[in-house]
């Protein structure tokens, strides 16, 4: 793959990293339905996230966010257009191969926690290592995410920051390459918000997870090294930032 070029909606003062492109999305389209009911819902996006960014996707609702996170979440599939992780194409795999992709390479936070309700915090977060071949250290990333204390608790037991907490770790654990958020803080109030958000910066710190985040808060973009907006499923502007703030400092 070639390196990145610099965007054409770029201010000069921002450049884009020198790591190569590892999700490269090209030309991406996809729509539901058909005849006059047929809504367009992605329109020939293409832009590429480089090993190790936090990358930001903002738009307002209907801009096409989650579903272009579920096309490189391999759950849903463009019309046209390509996906490539890591310089394999999406759209030429299988089943199996998606399965496969799915379970090694990604890690996937939802507005929601999804949690196992018979399960502990910890048991929940030991959930995901099984579908890893080299899981992170239970008990060192139980202690990154501030769940020392509360590890032996049910779901039902935990505040909505500390589940989605453990969502976090279960979805880390096993080590992926890239973790998915989507509208991660849309359930919890404002510190509990910054709380997360602090939480998903520090393990793109500590251990490299580049991470792509879907929201339609705008402050979330200045704690990212790289922002696109979308609106009508396309790719209205795209920028990087320099010099992140630490997540703990936003406000909105």
């Amino acid at each position: 793959m070639s390196g990145n070029a610099p965007s054409k909606n770029e201010s000069s003062e921002n450049r884009q990293p020198k790591n190569k492109p590892f999700l490269v999305v090209k030309d991406l389209c996809k729509s539901y339905g058909t005849g006059d009911a047929k809504q367009n819902v992605l329109r020939g996006l293409s832009f590429s996230v480089a090993q190790g960014e936090i990358c930001v996707l903002l738009g307002p609702s209907g801009s096409g966010k989650s579903t272009l996170l579920n096309i490189i979440g391999g759950i849903d599939q463009g019309d046209s257009g390509s996906v490539l992780f890591d310089g394999h194409n999406l759209t030429d795999m299988n089943t199996a191969e998606l399965g496969r992709y799915r379970r090694k390479e990604l890690g996937y936070v939802f507005q929601t926690y999804n949690l196992i309700g018979n399960l502990t915090g910890k048991e929940n977060v030991e959930v995901g290592a099984y579908l890893s071949d080299s899981p992170l250290d239970l008990e060192e990333l139980i202690n990154t995410l501030g769940l020392s204390e509360h590890k032996g608790k049910l779901p039902g037991q935990l505040s909505g920051g500390q589940q989605q907490r453990v969502s976090i770790g279960r979805a880390i654990i096993k080590n992926p390459r890239l973790l998915l958020c989507d509208e991660p803080t849309g359930a919890l109030d404002y510190e509990t918000s910054k709380e997360i958000l602090q939480l998903i910066q520090d393990v793109n710190q500590k251990y490299g997870t580049t991470i792509l985040m879907v929201t339609h808060n705008e402050a979330i973009k200045h704690m990212a090294n790289h922002v696109i907006k979308l609106r009508d499923g396309k790719v209205r502007t795209e920028t990087f930032n320099p010099e992140p703030i630490q997540a703990s400092e936003l406000e909105w």
